[in-house]
């Protein structure tokens, strides 16, 4: 049996007057489909009352109850929406669902990459620490599409190294309300921790070197379809950029995106997903190249809007 592990939360600013579904999500940055499994199974308390997921919550304490580990029927079930695009001897193309962490870290008792993979049967580079085995870079939970993890400590050295040298083609198409101003162009902003919220990032003079390069693919009348290069790859990179251009990422509630569009979108999570992935082969040098189609709450979101 799993041990519960309880944890105290202080309602962040930015989330008060949301409704508890909403301020779950924000705290574990988790789907709001996830959120409500817990607040529903009774996991949620605010000062000493337990939620239902239509709670406004203003202020004070929650305590979030979860089981440490998750149960082996559930990696099971996220196996197999996981698509393996790509695959030889030295390494594996996947496309991320979403709801699925890249690795294992504090206060998530979900469904991880190496997980998935270990369930499926394929192996990973036994390098670095042992909840991340193979990951050379990662997804937010939210976020769909493309990663490629190693299977030889080789290919994870040398993806590493890719990566840190930026000689890895990122692509994402994004869907961000309103139209931006100009439609094609760069943003070079440093990224750090949120000073407000620790579970959220923001522009910030002390942070990271952060590069995003984007084009307006298709003007709708609430938003714009973008497609995104990413020259860094910081944490929440492109939600953050967008959301400093206020110009935030449709559904990603986290930062700022209007809750009346997401909810007439049914849109749970941001619209943001990986659709092309290209980087030499560690092994033999030859390009690689990936491409990872919509999935289908990203792409009715988007029929939606196009009416």
């Amino acid at each position: 049996m799993n041990e519960t592990r309880h944890q105290e939360h202080q309602i962040p600013r930015d989330l008060a007057g949301q409704r508890a579904d909403t301020v779950v999500a924000g705290i574990l940055a988790v789907s709001r489909t996830k959120a409500a499994g817990l607040i529903g199974a009774g996991c949620v308390t605010h000062e000493g009352r337990t939620l239902v997921k239509s709670d406004v919550l203003e202020r004070g304490t929650l305590i979030i109850s979860q089981p440490s580990e998750q149960p082996a029927e559930q990696e099971i079930l996220w196996k197999e929406s996981l698509q393996v695009k790509f695959e030889d001897d030295h390494v594996v193309v996947i496309n991320k669902p979403a709801g699925v962490a890249a690795h294992a870290s504090p206060g998530w008792s979900g469904p991880t990459v190496p997980g998935q993979l270990a369930a499926a049967g394929i192996p990973l580079a036994r390098v670095g620490p042992a909840e991340r085995e193979g990951i050379v870079h990662r997804l937010d939970v939210g976020t769909t599409g493309l990663m490629v993890v190693a299977k030889t400590p080789l290919a994870y050295t040398r993806l590493k190294a890719a990566f840190k040298a930026r000689d890895v083609e990122k692509i994402y198409h994004a869907l961000a309300q309103g139209h931006i101003d100009p439609t094609e162009g760069t943003i070079d902003a440093p990224i750090g921790r949120h000073p407000g919220a620790t579970y959220k990032f923001a522009v910030t003079a002390e942070g990271k070197p952060s590069i995003t390069h984007y084009d307006t693919l298709e003007m709708m009348p609430a938003a714009s379809l973008l497609e995104v290069r990413l020259e860094t790859g910081r944490t929440h990179q492109i939600r953050v950029h967008a959301a400093a251009m206020r110009h935030p990422l449709v559904g990603d509630l986290t930062y700022g995106a209007d809750p009346t569009l997401a909810a007439r979108l049914d849109l749970e999570r941001q619209w943001l997903h990986a659709v092309r992935l290209s980087f030499a082969h560690p092994a033999t040098g030859e390009t690689v190249t990936v491409a990872s189609e919509y999935p289908s709450d990203l792409a009715a979101a988007l029929e939606v809007l196009r009416l």
